[in-house]
């Protein structure tokens, strides 16, 4: 009955597409990403076995069957100690407790070994059948209690990591409020098509990716990107255009499935279907992700693969302990089975994906995508880190940075002048001049400009208030009969070695100003580059295009350690493999665009801004999915804590076998207390790796 249901969900899960359960979506969804890792990733995939059990009591089946075991174990012991009761009675009590205890265990074992494999927990019910050989049928029922006791606490404490990826696919809301043909209908988000405006309410949640068309308000977008402070939003120009294959819709128009609307009502454009939303892909890779095994896992396997032969083969040596040493046979027997017990590395197996599991689940919830248990690891062993400067070190837009008025003329009239000319201009830099003016004087007026004329690759000339206006560059005055003033040659040289494109305004036969703009700076960039110097990042690199004075220049206002200039795209590759031969581990950041050769070709692929780009979300190792550099040092961090505990575990499950297996080997343990040390050690490392969930940047 209880698998029918199941079955039905699957189905359920299926048809809903976005809203996959991501513990059912492993089975859905586990191919269609194939082929956009890294080769080292493919080689660590494998289907885990996530012990999971439903059954008559539901998912507490196996936790309630190791109560039963207990229990039946309990009454068993008890009835052994009153005489008037038959010997057989408590030996049925405690038969009953192996079923319930030995249940599940037997039931993974004949699976696995169905499938040619090999389960480690087989180890226990091997000594659980031994002890009851030598009719020590209470050991037996203790150990199977124990043991399947600490698997149900095991599982209920990987829940809690689970639960944090699980929330994930409950962020989106199941229904939408469509306005089709004048009217409001409620759908399934799964019904949404491209671009159908939806009806977003105050302080709901955003049911599908999107553009404003209609309405201004802030948008919570921490569960999608990590962004603390809300973020306004207003409509587009156009509510008619396509926005759906649009990859540039600045921040402002869009809007993300699973974010919090604030107080206002927003009318929003679909531009992704629910499959295709980002809070779907999240969903999707976050679950990919928990199949891809990292280094450490990856050598505990190869460990366990020769180490339980090796036991096995140590044990079926000591039953015959008695031909050597002056024993019976049940005693070399019985110690057999608890070296069986003692070197049964379930600890070990479960230290290293318990820890990548929380560590993936916690960078989820702030808002960075790291993509398996090798991205993980590696990014906590970084040692170097180049950047790309356009848009990642700075804002990837010109500013106005100076205005300088000259000949008597005063700022706000150079500036009406400025805005006058470039406000006819379809050039970057004439927008980013009448951004920056209007910004510097609030209602500022600009002139009146006529007859403009663009000069290619030089500037532009207009005439204003019957006057000749040239806007432009050296170049643009080099041929003149007069040229350019020394003083102010000199003055324009300073400005472009500090990294500002300069551009010389002149009006008749007067030069009346110089304006400079510059890609400013991010003002977090040069805190978050310190937070990278104190976590241990002792080399930082910037790449750019731009020509070496003012990669140098933004180097110096930022801290970056490095700057290299003059680069096309093929030489930041060149450039990565270059930092690789002398830094162990090196990653690149970028925006998975142009970067995505340096990023596969760096040790960590890291993409800025990853929310709603399909290309860098498919390119990197790791996304940060808001355009916060601030979530670097988070995520190297997180790393670095995960990779600490990761060998904590392993510290802990390796010792705890090396000290048990010579205590029962000489017999000073016995089957129940190593059972005890065995299934507490394995509850030790779970539950040391579940304090990656509260992990905070300190």
């Amino acid at each position: 009955m209880e698998e029918d249901k199941n079955n039905e969900k699957n189905k359920a899960a299926a048809a809903k597409g976005s809203k996959l359960d991501p513990i059912q979506a492993q089975d859905h969804q586990g191919d269609a990403h194939e082929g956009h890792e890294h080769e080292s990733h493919k080689e660590g995939e494998s289907k885990e076995h996530t012990h999971e059990h439903g059954g008559i009591f539901g998912k507490n089946t196996e936790l309630i069957f190791a109560l039963l075991c207990g229990a039946c174990l309990g009454i068993g012991f008890g009835l052994s100690y009153v005489d008037s009761i038959p010997d057989w009675v408590s030996l049925a009590f405690y038969i009953v407790a192996y079923f319930f205890g030995g249940f599940f265990t037997a039931k993974e074992a004949v699976e696995t070994i169905a499938k040619g494999g090999f389960e480690i927990d087989f180890l226990m019910l091997v000594a659980a059948i031994g002890a009851a050989i030598l009719g020590e049928w209470a050991e037996g029922a203790l150990l199977l209690f124990l043991f399947s006791l600490g698997h149900a606490l095991e599982h209920f404490a990987m829940g809690k990591a689970r639960k944090s990826i699980e929330a994930l696919t409950s962020l989106a809301p199941s229904v939408a409020l469509v306005l089709r043909d004048g009217k409001q209908e409620e759908i399934r988000i799964e019904e949404l098509k491209l671009g159908d405006v939806i009806i977003i309410k105050p302080n709901s949640k955003i049911p599908a990716d999107g553009v404003v068309v209609k309405g201004e308000g802030s948008v919570n977008q921490a569960p999608i990107t990590g962004e603390s402070v809300p973020v306004d939003k207003v409509p587009v120009a156009d509510a008619g255009k396509d926005y759906s294959q649009d990859k540039n819709i600045e921040a402002q128009f869009r809007v993300f499935a699973g974010t919090i609307n604030g107080g206002s009502v927003l009318e929003v454009k679909v531009i992704k279907e629910a499959k295709d939303s980002t809070i779907s892909r999240l969903v999707k890779m976050v679950n990919e992700a928990e199949k891809q095994k990292s280094p450490t896992q990856l050598f505990t396997d190869k460990f366990e693969k020769y180490f339980v032969p090796a036991v096995l083969v140590l044990v079926a040596l000591l039953c015959f302990a008695f031909l050597v040493i002056d024993e019976p046979f049940s005693k070399s027997f019985y110690r057999a089975m608890s070296v069986l017990v003692a070197a049964s590395p379930c600890a070990l197996a479960i230290s290293t994906p318990s820890a990548v599991l929380s560590g993936i689940a916690r960078a989820a919830r702030g808002g960075v995508l790291i993509k398996g248990g090798g991205p993980l690891e590696d990014l906590g062993e970084l040692t170097a880190i180049a950047f790309d400067k356009t848009g990642t070190l700075t804002e990837g837009k010109p500013k106005l940075t100076n205005v300088i008025a000259l000949n008597n003329i005063s700022e706000e009239e150079l500036l009406k002048i400025a805005i006058g000319v470039e406000k006819l201009s379809d050039h970057p830099l004439a927008a980013a001049i009448v951004k920056g003016a209007e910004e510097k004087i609030k209602g500022i007026q600009a002139d009146e400009a006529r007859n403009v004329q663009a000069v290619t690759g030089k500037g532009v000339k207009a005439e204003v208030g019957g006057k000749q206006v040239w806007i432009g560059n050296k170049a643009l005055f080099e041929n003149e009969k007069d040229g350019i003033p020394k003083d102010l040659v000199s003055q324009v040289e300073e400005l472009e070695r500090g990294g500002h494109t300069s551009m010389l305004v002149k009006r008749d036969r007067d030069f009346i100003g110089i304006l400079s703009l510059m890609d400013v700076p991010r003002k977090e960039a040069k805190h978050v580059l310190s937070e990278l110097t104190t976590l241990g990042i002792k080399k930082m690199v910037m790449l750019t295009g731009d020509n070496q004075q003012v990669a140098e220049a933004i180097a110096k206002q930022i801290g970056i350690t490095d700057a290299w200039g003059n680069l096309m795209p093929e030489n930041k590759v060149d450039s990565v493999s270059k930092l690789a031969e002398s830094e162990k581990k090196v990653a690149m950041v970028g925006d998975g665009v142009n970067d995505a050769p340096a990023m596969a070709k760096s040790t960590v692929g890291i993409a800025m801004g990853a929310a709603g780009s399909d290309v860098a979300l498919e390119t990197a190792d790791i996304a940060l999915m808001g355009d916060k550099l601030e979530s670097l040092p988070f995520a190297i961090g997180l790393s670095r804590k995960a990779r600490s505990i990761i060998k904590q575990n392993l510290w802990i499950s390796l010792g705890m076998v090396a000290v048990l297996i010579p205590l029962t080997i000489l017999g000073i343990a016995s089957i129940g207390p190593a059972v005890i040390a065995h299934e507490g050690s394995t509850l030790i490392v779970v539950f040391n790796a579940l304090r990656l969930l509260a992990y905070k940047n300190d």
